[in-house]
């Protein structure tokens, strides 16, 4: 190979380790030496900020913008994300064309054996609005204070008797061999964020060439069950305020998709759970008897 396969991504080790994990995979499918993927780290306004919620100044495109910019100026062939946190709707010029198989999608609680022995008025950090009113649902008297940063940060936050808890993805830690670290919260416990645990590579959507080489390593189930989460998210019109779950799973020809919307305070929810053949708009359908049974501080956090 001549002409060097141009792979974005951001510069947290998390990152580094998920773009390494699709540069091994295009080589291994491709039988390109190693040297034949070249990371090129694009710095992101979310790794910048750290003080700040997401949603206080700009929302997950802060996570992809400067990805989608260096992408569509011809600086780099393809971009890899975590899946959780690229906005639901993406510039036309730009396409998902592959995703890694999913690692683990739960939440694993690092503090506490679980939830419920978390002491009373445990304080529990976290900047994600899903988390805060999952855990406020089982345990209001808990206090949740922001938590932003990669996963050493948040570690040393809480080491450093920042807060008693906090919640990081499973799937993380094990990328980073942090594994035997927390304690995983069953799903039936905590529905985990649409597409959690999903690593994703975009390409430019009129590059032919790039989009081959990417879907060779495409892991389809795991992009069926993420584009339905994406789905739902669209079909809700969530944003980065929104407190939403949802996880889908593949059997056979058949997709099943659960979810819960979910007030910022825990103090009123809806769940569901919808199913059909693959292809589908199960998405959609789950969505619109969601907001029809929510309770109305659930339901005015959707819609845009």
């Amino acid at each position: 190979m001549t002409v060097k396969f141009r792979l974005g991504t951001r510069g947290s080790p998390l990152a580094l380790t998920q773009a390494n994990m699709v540069r091994d995979a295009l080589c291994a499918r491709h039988g390109w030496p190693v040297d034949a993927v070249e990371l090129v780290v694009v710095r992101t306004t979310g790794d910048r900020v750290q003080d700040r919620a997401l949603a206080e100044i700009g929302g997950k495109a802060l996570w992809t913008k400067e990805l989608d910019r260096a992408l569509l100026d011809r600086e780099i062939d393809a971009c890899v994300h975590s899946m959780k946190d690229v906005e639901t709707f993406r510039p036309d010029a730009i396409a998902i064309a592959a995703m890694l198989p999913r690692a683990d999608v739960r939440d694993r609680l690092i503090g506490a054996a679980e939830i419920a022995a978390l002491p009373p008025a445990a304080v529990v950090g976290t900047s994600s609005p899903r988390r805060r009113a999952q855990l406020l649902r089982q345990r209001p008297d808990l206090r949740i204070v922001l938590f932003r940063g990669n996963v050493d940060t948040r570690l040393a936050k809480l080491a450093a008797g920042e807060a008693d808890a906090t919640l990081l993805a499973a799937a993380g830690l094990d990328r980073l061999g942090r594994d035997t670290i927390g304690y995983a919260i069953p799903t039936d416990a905590m529905l985990p964020a649409p597409a959690q645990g999903a690593v994703g590579i975009e390409v430019r959507a009129a590059d032919a060439a790039a989009r081959a080489i990417v879907a060779a390593i495409d892991d389809a189930v795991t992009h069926r069950c993420v584009l339905a989460e994406r789905a739902l998210l669209a079909a809700l019109r969530a944003d980065c305020h929104s407190p939403v779950a949802a996880l889908a799973s593949v059997a056979g020809t058949t997709l099943s998709l659960r979810a819960e919307l979910l007030a910022e305070d825990g103090g009123a929810f809806v769940e569901g759970h919808a199913e059909g053949m693959i292809g589908e708009a199960i998405a959609a359908e789950l969505a619109g008897d969601l907001l029809s049974r929510a309770p109305d501080r659930v339901r005015r956090l959707f819609g845009g």
